[in-house]
């Protein structure tokens, strides 16, 4: 009896080291060592800017389709599920989109999705900015595209953001076929770093003389397509706006549109690949407004990179949402492509106004910029345990720290914030509450708004910045369990999608240190 109790025991100390070994070997530092510390200064005279745009499809190829047995959008073989192996091959090629729930293989494209890249240079100091039509893009990806870039392309710094359309396939892992097998497809990856380098060549390749115009529209317009779905109500409205044009014959060579809202106009019964209303966006402000067939808005012309902003809290055209038609005496609410495309529109429309009539040119100007490599707290066990098993591949620099990175940049009259995740707009625009049913008894620490920090007259606030950490919730707003925020019957969303509650302070903090740091 003695001896199966030792063999027991010795089986089950095997069991664990094993375990364990896994899990180590998986939260292993992919980039060991890997850190940026970077300030750039300003020239004290503002120099001549030239830029360049380039744009490449990083659009799936969807081969196998799948035949929906009960209707309810996702693929399971239980319920009667089966797949059409279109190449033959003996295995479902699914792609799986990520951002509304498991087992939701994309059935086929309704329009490309993109890596958009502007390029640009004050004659000291070159940066490339990216953004990706990818729900995220995890810092361990960015840092392998840096490190691909030839380095005769002279970029000093590359940002890679993503827009957070809930319409493309998973690049994270956690959308796949079930909750503990990763949705990423490895080829898929590959391509979508190699397109972006291409496109990072392409842009210095088209570089040109260039003048800058910046715009705002703070109206509050836009706040009709945005819903905050958690209290307290803080809507990140504004549009936030760049246009590069070529400085010899005044042609658009790109526009840069900054907005806060989360690409997720189709919700959940969406079976197609898409970019959701940044689509939209950029149709518009390229080639015009239409109603009908008739143009009602002319178009900017060259490449539009979309970046969303503050989309924490949580910023989404629900729904429940009733929007205005730009041209018709309607309301859309149903989460369609119609929908999508009026979200679209009319941000452009406003964006579009602002640029004519508020839009200040600028001739010369300088870059500078503050970026930090930071090692976050992760508190989050069910990250903890996606990392372990391999589900979220993200390495950890020392145990329970996760790299990340925050920053700066300033162009001209303007500040472009570097966030890496989704930050909740009370941070930004003020609003932050302790109320009643919160986790921690303590007053609001993310003070002031970031927005009275900012002393520039343009402010680009970039969200999933070179990485995706989740939701930066206010540590006063902090709540997991019972009694409930405001006392309310349910709980929140937004804590089980963060890094943890110290997230947000030490973000604060991090981000008002570089934006000083360029004052």
């Amino acid at each position: 009896m003695k001896k199966w109790l030792i063999r027991i025991g010795l089986f089950i100390v095997v069991i664990l080291i094993t375990i364990v070994s896994i899990f180590l070997y998986n939260w292993r530092d992919r980039h060991p060592d890997y850190s940026v510390n970077l300030q750039i200064e300003k020239e004290n005279t503002p120099q001549k800017i030239t830029a360049g745009f380039s744009k490449k499809t990083i659009t799936p190829t969807i081969v196998d389709t799948w035949n929906d047995a009960n209707n309810d959008f996702e693929y399971d073989e239980e319920d009667g599920d089966t797949y059409n192996d279109i190449n033959n091959n003996g295995k479902f090629d699914a792609y799986w989109i990520a951002g509304m729930s498991n087992k939701k293989p994309a059935q086929g494209v309704h329009d490309d999705v993109w890596s958009r890249v502007m390029v640009i240079d004050d004659g000291k100091t070159r940066i490339a900015m990216v953004s990706l039509d990818l729900i995220g893009f995890m810092h361990d990806d960015v840092v392998d595209i840096r490190k691909m870039i030839p380095s005769e392309l002279n970029i000093d710094y590359t940002l890679i953001a993503s827009t957070h359309t809930h319409e493309n396939e998973d690049m994270m892992g956690i959308w796949g076929p079930n909750e503990w097998t990763s949705g990423v497809n490895p080829e898929s990856l590959k391509y979508v770093k190699s397109q972006t380098v291409a496109a990072i060549t392409d842009a210095v390749k088209n570089m040109r003389p260039a003048n800058l115009i910046f715009a705002e529209d703070l109206s509050g317009e836009d706040g009709k397509y945005i819903k905050d779905t958690r209290k307290p109500i803080v809507k990140a409205t504004g549009i936030h706006l760049m246009q590069v044009v070529d400085a010899k014959n005044g042609s658009t060579l790109g526009t840069i549109i900054n907005w806060a809202n989360h690409p997720e106009t189709l919700w959940s019964k969406n079976l197609l690949i898409s970019s959701d209303f940044p689509h939209y966006v950029r149709e518009a402000l390229e080639k015009g407004v239409y109603n009908g067939d008739e143009l009602a808005y002319k178009g900017l012309g060259g490449i539009t990179i979309y970046f969303s902003g503050a989309i924490g809290g949580l910023m989404a055209p629900h729904p429940s949402l009733p929007m205005p038609h730009p041209f018709k005496d309607t309301l859309l609410a149903k989460p369609t492509y119609a929908k999508a495309k009026l979200i679209g529109d009319q941000i452009a429309i406003l964006s579009l106004k602002a640029l004519k009539n508020s839009g200040d040119t600028i001739k010369t100007s300088n870059i500078s910029l503050k970026i930090k490599t930071l090692n976050m707290p992760l508190e989050n066990d069910m990250f903890k345990v996606a990392g372990g098993i391999n589900l979220i591949k993200r390495g950890l620099p020392k145990l329970f720290k996760t790299r990340t990175e925050v920053g700066a940049i300033k162009i001209g009259p303007a500040m472009f914030l570097s966030i890496p995740g989704e930050i909740y707009p009370e941070i930004i625009y003020g609003g932050i509450e302790a109320p009643e049913g919160r986790e921690f008894d303590i007053q609001p620490m993310e003070t002031p708004p970031i927005q009275e920090v900012i002393t520039d007259k343009y402010k680009f606030y970039i969200g999933l910045s070179n990485d995706e950490i989740g939701y930066m919730v206010p540590k006063s707003e902090w709540d997991t369990g019972k009694p409930y925020l405001y006392n309310d019957d349910g709980d929140t969303y937004g804590e089980e999608n963060s890094l943890g509650p110290d997230t947000a302070p030490i973000m604060y903090k991090e981000l008002v240190e570089a934006i000083k740091s360029l004052d």
